[in-house]
């Protein structure tokens, strides 16, 4: 885990929080795997989603699988970034569980590294179904569904 920011001004998940998170998205994949976690500022994940996705301002959470085979790459997946600015935001916006919208990205991100994507609709059915299901997994509501903070 990378923390590129001063982590005093956000409200972090801990590395072992975050690790079970990704393990259980993993589980069913039977993937024994090894990734980066990065931490950035809004700046920083605006040049990356600019980049990358040629879309301007920063986004909560982007995926860069490894590109290597099993055989090449010895398990690692990957990397995933998240940005604490945007994930805070988000989840006030969406009257979400901090905490909750965290882990939705750590998973969403993992299923990326694996190979899921949600282009088309039967593509992104079928991601958003694991998803909710990992999530509940992880004893949280399914993310995909508006919530009402008390």
């Amino acid at each position: 885990m990378q923390v590129a920011l001063d982590p005093a001004q956000h409200v972090l998940p801990t590395k072992r929080v975050m690790s079970r998170w990704i393990k259980t998205a993993l589980a069913d994949s039977g993937e024994f795997a090894e990734l980066t976690v990065r931490v950035v500022s809004a700046a920083e994940m605006a040049d990356l989603n600019g980049t990358y996705r040629h879309k301007a301002g920063p986004t909560n959470v982007l995926s860069f699988e490894s590109g290597h085979s099993e055989e090449e790459g010895g398990g690692y997946l990957g990397d995933i970034v998240l940005c604490p600015e945007v994930v805070e935001r988000e989840a006030s916006e969406q009257n979400k569980a901090l905490e909750a919208h965290w882990a939705h990205m750590l998973v969403h991100g993992t299923l990326h590294l694996l190979g899921y994507d949600h282009i088309d609709e039967s593509e992104a059915q079928q991601m958003e179904k694991l998803e909710v299901d990992i999530m509940k997994t992880l004893k949280f509501s399914d993310p995909y569904q508006a919530h009402l903070l008390p």
